[in-house]
Order: C-alpha cells, then sequence, then structure tokens
C-alpha cells in the first residue's frame, strides 16, 4: 500500500512538474498584462494580436513549411532504405544499420556543426557562392529526421512474411507493383508514425535550425525564423511578445485535440473491428482515410480559430 502511494505521489509529482508551467501560460493568455503573474481581467485581445503580429506569423508558416517538406523527404528515404535494407545481406544489413544509429545516438550539435562545415566547404570550393538557406535547412532536418522514420518502418518489416515480396514477383507482379500493393500496404503504420515523428523532430529542432540558417522563404531577403529560432533570438533582448502566451496555448490545444482524437481512433481497432474488416489492405486504407480526415479537421480547426481571432 506504501509503495502504491510513493509511486502515485512520484508520478503525479512529475506531471505536476511538467504542465504547470504550461496552464500558467494558458491562464495569463486570457490577459493582457506585459508580466506573467499580473492579472488585468479576462481578454481575448491576444489572440487577435498574436494572429497580426507579422514576425510570429512569419516564424509559424517558415516552421510549418519545413517541418512538412522535410517530413516528407525523411519518410521516403527512410522507408526506402528499411526496405532495401530488410532485403539485403545479412552483413550488408549490419553495416547499414550501425550507420543508421548514428545520427541516433549522436549529439545534435556535432550534427549540426558537421552540416556547418560540409556547407562552408562547398560554398568556397565547390559552388563559390553562398549555400545557407532553405535548402541547408532541409538537408539538415532530414539528416535527423530519415534515422528514426527508419527506426519506426523496420519493426512493421521485420513483422512481415519476407517471402510475400517474391510470391508476388512469381505471381506476375514487376519489382515496382510489388512494393506499392505488397510491401507498402503491410508497413503503412511505420510509415505514417515515422512521418509524424520527422514531422514532431522538424517542430522542435533548434540547433541545426541555428546553425544551418540562411535566408529565403517568408523572411525574403532575411534570415530564415523557424518558432525556435524565434523564440530564442526575443529572449537574448529580453523582451518577450506577450502574444507568444496565445500561440502556446493555441499549441497546446492542437496537440491535446491530435492525442483524442487518436485515442478514440484506437479504441475502435479492437477485435471486433478487425474483424469486421479482415482485409489488410482495406484496414490499411482504411487507417490512410481517418488519418487524412483528422489532419484535414485539425487544418480547418486552426484556420477557424485564426479567422474568428481576427475578426
Amino acid at each position: 500500500m506504501v509503495k502504491k502511494i510513493l509511486a502515485k505521489s512520484y508520478v503525479y509529482l512529475i506531471l505536476l512538474l511538467m504542465y504547470v508551467p504550461i496552464l500558467v501560460l494558458i491562464v495569463f493568455s486570457f490577459t493582457n498584462s506585459a508580466n506573467v503573474g499580473q492579472w488585468n481581467g479576462f481578454t481575448l485581445d491576444l489572440y487577435p494580436r498574436l494572429f497580426r503580429n507579422k514576425e510570429i506569423m512569419t516564424a509559424v508558416g517558415n516552421t510549418l513549411v519545413i517541418a512538412i517538406c522535410s517530413a516528407l523527404v525523411s519518410t521516403v528515404l527512410g522507408t526506402l532504405g528499411a526496405v532495401g535494407t530488410f532485403y539485403s545481406r545479412r552483413k550488408t544489413r549490419m553495416v547499414i544499420e550501425n550507420i543508421n544509429q548514428i545520427p541516433v545516438v549522436n549529439a545534435e550539435i556535432v550534427m549540426a556543426l558537421s552540416l556547418t562545415f560540409m556547407f562552408v566547404f562547398f560554398g568556397n570550393f565547390v559552388f563559390r557562392a553562398e549555400l545557407f538557406g532553405f535548402w541547408t535547412i532541409m538537408i539538415g532536418h532530414i539528416v535527423i529526421s530519415a534515422p528514426f522514420v527508419y527506426l519506426n518502418v523496420k519493426p512493421k518489416l521485420t513483422q512481415m512474411d519476407p517471402a510475400l515480396y517474391e510470391a508476388a514477383i512469381n505471381l506476375g507482379c514487376s519489382p515496382r507493383q510489388a512494393l506499392s500493393r505488397v510491401i507498402v500496404p503491410q508497413i503503412r503504420p511505420g510509415i505514417l508514425s515515422g512521418f509524424m515523428l520527422a514531422v514532431t523532430l522538424s517542430l522542435d529542432d533548434f540547433i541545426i535550425t541555428a546553425f544551418t540558417t540562411g535566408p529565403g522563404l517568408l523572411n525574403g531577403a532575411g534570415k530564415i525564423q523557424t518558432i525556435s529560432t524565434y523564440i530564442q533570438s526575443v529572449i537574448k533582448k529580453k523582451v518577450v511578445p506577450v502574444e507568444l502566451r496565445a500561440l502556446v496555448t493555441l499549441i497546446f490545444i492542437c496537440v491535446v485535440l491530435a492525442t483524442i482524437i487518436v485515442s478514440v481512433y484506437r479504441r475502435h481497432q479492437t477485435l471486433a473491428y478487425r474483424q469486421k474488416y479482415q482485409s489488410q489492405e482495406a484496414l490499411a486504407r482504411r487507417n490512410v482515410r481517418y488519418t487524412l480526415l483528422i489532419t484535414i479537421g485539425l487544418i480547418i480547426l486552426v484556420s477557424l480559430i485564426a479567422v474568428i481571432a481576427t475578426l
């Protein structure tokens, strides 16, 4: 009994330390005071101001563009790498898997410095031009995201019957058809989870973005600012815009809604549900439709919040 109480107390203490700062920001996003801790009365003024703040909206736009583009490329590379490695010889597979582990376990600052030196070298001695910009950030985010996509796809491949590909070839499929119609439906959950993880890693990244940034995207001739680099730059000036409290609240709401939707969706993945849709291919297509609907719903929700806040 005492052990259970201590264990629960420890868990609740950790949760308290994790979420109290976020909840404080959420509460003070409904007042227009300059400092957190000073309550000037309830108001929604910060939300229209957030969408009118060009610097923050530019950073949000840059972050979303980079996250989605780098996640798409990382998903393709990670999936193809996992499939190719799975059907490779044992020694080749071991070498590739060990190489894939390097970006995962390596310090991010080491990766950022390595990429910076590489871009400087190619810019000075090969292209004779400044390389830093959108494409250097993209390359950096792909480097850190693709290995995690590989790690998400690999377990689905090991769960799959390795003879499926050969059976499809023997039954008349071309290699491309066997890959798209047989292999991909089997590993689609791993691909989707890898894509979402790649998006999360890109949204959360600061070090590689700060080291590889340059002019472009919504910043025009100025350096590309994402949410993380923008917040770091304003913190250095010791003038934190109050609109960031509203931004934190909206991000937290989107994350909570996504978690609830995924939890509800998983409850439907019961035995009865699987018996009703016994075909793995039909189930995979249904999973993709649910994922697309969830994504579209979140985009519409955020858009409605933005429109209502600007009225």
